[in-house]
């Protein structure tokens, strides 16, 4: 599993655990009531909003909050719109990075995030520029309660494309339209989803072996995954194990 992989699925455990809910929610509410916006209130026909709608009460946001933002983005209710729209660019050692945003306004968070960049080493590009290294994907985190080949068993029969040993969890990977549906049969056959999250995967990762470098990355990543407008950050960059966890406990170790 690339480092990329490792740094999501450590994000998805911090963001259940972190002080700053508040912040987690509104990013989540936020999803919800674009997801509305655009295919509707109804659960059942859109896809979209479904997933976003299982990820905020995971993050236990409030059913009358989730209702009240899916009716915001229907026009039942007033509120601010909010506008879509991704940013590219490059992190130290060529590491291709992506931060999808939703915003009220563009001119505001894209000065922002062009900051983020400069500021943490990095450098911002045009649309398209590194985009195209990445691919639209499914991904479940599972729990290794059950055994690999039972669960690929079932994984597989639901449309999934690949399992992986991702050491206290396995991750399935698969198409975005077959999220829903795969993770419906792994739960009807009892192995516990963590989580299950469209998102994008590179197909060509770069190594960051250099520790100096691996935290810069690391820096730069995290800082736009702290801005309020940014909903998802995606990397291409592989960090051996040895290096992630120097950094975890010189992390764990600063006041």
């Amino acid at each position: 599993m690339s480092g990329h992989s490792k740094w999501a699925t450590t994000k998805y455990r911090k963001g259940a655990q972190d002080s700053a809910r508040s912040k987690l929610f509104a990013k989540l509410v936020r999803q919800v009531e674009v997801a509305a916006r655009e295919g509707g209130s109804d659960l059942t026909s859109n896809a979209t909003l479904r997933t976003m709608f299982t990820k905020a009460r995971e993050a236990s946001v409030p059913m009358e909050t989730i209702e009240r933002a899916i009716k915001r983005g229907t026009g039942e209710l007033e509120g601010v719109r909010y506008e879509a729209i991704s940013y590219e660019g490059y992190a130290p050692a060529g590491v291709a990075v992506m931060a999808e945003c939703l915003t009220d306004n563009r001119n505001r968070t894209g000065a922002e995030v062009r900051s983020l960049f400069t500021r943490n080493g990095g450098s911002i590009a045009e649309p398209g520029a590194v985009s195209w290294q990445f691919e639209r994907k499914g991904i479940l985190v599972l729990s290794k309660e059950r055994g690999e080949d039972e669960v690929m068993e079932v994984a597989l029969d639901a449309g999934a494309e690949d399992l992986s040993d991702g050491d206290d969890h396995w991750e399935v990977t698969c198409a975005p339209a077959d999220l829903s549906r795969v993770r419906e049969s792994l739960e009807a056959a009892g192995v516990e989803v963590r989580s299950a999250e469209l998102t994008f995967v590179p197909t060509t990762t770069v190594l960051v072996d250099n520790e100096s470098h691996a935290r810069t990355v690391l820096r730069l990543v995290n800082a736009l995954d702290d801005h309020d407008d940014v909903q998802n950050v995606y990397a291409n960059f592989d960090i051996p194990d040895a290096i992630l966890s120097r950094l975890d406990a010189q992390d764990a170790a600063s006041p």
